[in-house]
């Protein structure tokens, strides 16, 4: 075993130790997820090959651990190539021992807080870093200020103050780099889709040059401590040439990943979603129709506590309380065979598992006249473990067991799944029932125009929900965000945001010409 072999061997036996000497809450706070080593040397690898073979390499990280790309470098470059080695830690429950396990090599370790520091030296051209991931409401609005200030004068960008710390350190990285220097940094991959991401972006596009996003498969999990979607950002502290094309590639590996394509930097200003890429043939279209101007989409309801407010008939039956309190409510999505729900004469859904849930507006005065067994069962919601009436949404509400306004919605999405590319994580569901549904749901109301054309002609809801149905899966999974694991996610906003002219295409052929004119009055003004 060679020497380096040797020190490698100690660090990960090192790195073993010191996080198990800490509690999994303190790591996530301080954002502590150490790169694991096959992925460092395959990022290592990648970097050194954008460097001209005979350069001298000038290493820094902002935020080393216990050196994990220091120790994959050494196993990749040669040590007479290595002309400097600098990293920082803050936390020296790693930073001493990390110190003193490489004290006799190049590698300078800085026990100290990279965000407070002044550059110093040449400027790196090689800086790798898998930043700690500190998401926002870690840091107090006074580092966040200062943050901000600092990252600004840095890289001449603000950074949104809900972004995490891993923004900050990518601007407050830029006057440590050479001109020309590479850096590539593991980051996780919601920047692309958030909004508190463009300004990342737009240092991205504007400040250096952009020279790949790489996308790790999210059921393929980088850090088994840390549920995040990961991508590496490649970057030449350089102004952007004319016609710049970016490399974005998905899945796999840095050197053999599973599809890549060039897309045009100025295709990226305009686009929100950089999730949508490689897959994506181009930036959606920006036309002046979206499902916003079609559905006023809504979460479903929140109850405070399913397991108090929702039962079955049985159950509502066994304790004596009275249905006319109860409304009916849609079971989770798994109960749900199919993706049209038809209903029986009553306008209760036609499923196997029918729920209801407990809502009304009388005060408890009332009910406890007119439905003392009611009276009875709300009164176990009021004390003992349970105490449902002290929970926040029930504390909000008058009185404490009515339930939100969320009436029956035509069309459901579910707006979280699973689903490799080509698969379909959501589900739009044709609801012909009476029954609302909960925030495991996207409630899809007609707005007045469609409304109204809908009352006229029933197809046009159906050819509304086919049209959903027949979204390219991997155009609506770039609108939402994605987890690691693959776990996928739309929020009301994001399909909001979705391109809807195809629909307005299809709905003449079933839509009575003068009505027809005045839905779609805004696509022709």
């Amino acid at each position: 075993m060679s020497a380096f072999e040797t020190i490698e061997e100690q660090r990960l036996t090192l790195q073993a130790a010191l996080d198990s000497g800490k509690s999994s809450e303190d790591r996530n706070r301080m954002g502590q997820f150490a790169t694991p080593p096959l992925l460092a040397r395959e990022i290592l690898a990648h970097g050194v090959r954008l460097l001209s073979e005979d350069q001298k390499i000038r290493f820094f990280d902002p935020g080393i651990g216990t050196g994990t790309f220091y120790s994959a470098l050494r196993s990749i470059a040669p040590e007479e190539r290595i002309e400097e080695a600098v990293g920082f830690e803050v936390d020296r429950h790693y930073g001493d021992p990390a110190r003193a396990l490489w004290e006799d090599t190049p590698l300078q370790i800085r026990l100290a807080d990279f965000t407070q520091a002044a550059p110093e030296g040449q400027g790196a051209n090689l800086l790798i870093c898998n930043p700690p991931y500190v998401r926002h409401h870690h840091m107090d609005r006074a580092r966040k200020a200062d943050l901000q200030r600092r990252t600004e004068e840095a890289c001449g960008v603000k950074i949104n103050g809900l972004s995490g710390l891993y923004c900050y350190f990518m601007g407050l990285s830029h006057t440590w780099m050479a001109a020309d220097g590479i850096a590539g940094w593991l980051i996780p991959s919601e920047f692309m889709s958030v909004n508190y991401g463009r300004m990342l972006k737009r240092y991205l596009l504007e400040k250096v040059t952009l020279l790949q996003i790489h996308r790790y498969d999210p059921q393929d999990v980088q850090f088994e401590d840390a549920l995040v979607s990961s991508a590496v950002v490649w970057i030449k502290n350089a102004p952007p040439p004319p016609d710049h094309t970016v490399l974005f590639s998905y899945g796999g590996t840095l050197a053999l990943p599973a599809i890549s394509r060039e897309v045009a930097a100025h295709e990226l200003a305009h686009e929100a979603k950089w999730t949508r890429y490689p897959q994506a043939e181009g930036a959606t279209e920006k036309g002046s129709i979206t499902l916003d101007d079609l559905f006023d989409i809504k979460r479903g309801l929140a109850t405070g506590d399913n397991s108090f407010f929702i039962m079955d008939r049985e159950q509502i039956e066994e304790r004596g309380l009275p249905l006319e309190c109860f409304r009916p409510v849609l079971p989770g999505s798994r109960h749900i065979p199919e993706d049209e729900i038809e209903a029986d004469g009553d306008g209760l859904p036609k499923l196997t598992k029918q729920l209801y849930l407990l809502d009304s507006n009388l005060p408890e005065a009332e009910i406890a006249q007119r439905y003392p067994k009611l009276k009875a069962y709300l009164d176990t919601g009021k004390s003992g473990e349970k105490a449902v009436a002290d929970r926040y949404l029930c504390r909000s509400r008058r009185p404490w067991y009515s339930q939100e306004k969320r009436p029956s919605a035509p069309i459901i999405c579910t707006y979280m799944g699973r689903g490799r590319a080509g698969s379909k994580p959501f589900r739009f569901i044709l609801n012909h029932s009476d029954a609302t549904a909960c925030n495991t749901y996207l409630l899809l109301y007609p707005k007045p125009a469609l409304a109204k054309a809908a009352t006229q002609n029933p197809e046009v809801l159906r050819a509304a929900w086919e049209f959903l149905c027949e979204i390219n899966p991997d155009e609506l999974r770039g609108h939402g965000r994605v987890y690691g694991g693959g776990l996928h996610k739309l929020e009301p906003k994001e399909l909001r945001g979705f391109p809807a002219e195809a629909l307005i295409a299809r709905l003449p052929e079933i839509t009575p010409r003068g009505h027809q004119l005045g839905l779609f009055e805004k696509a022709v003004a």
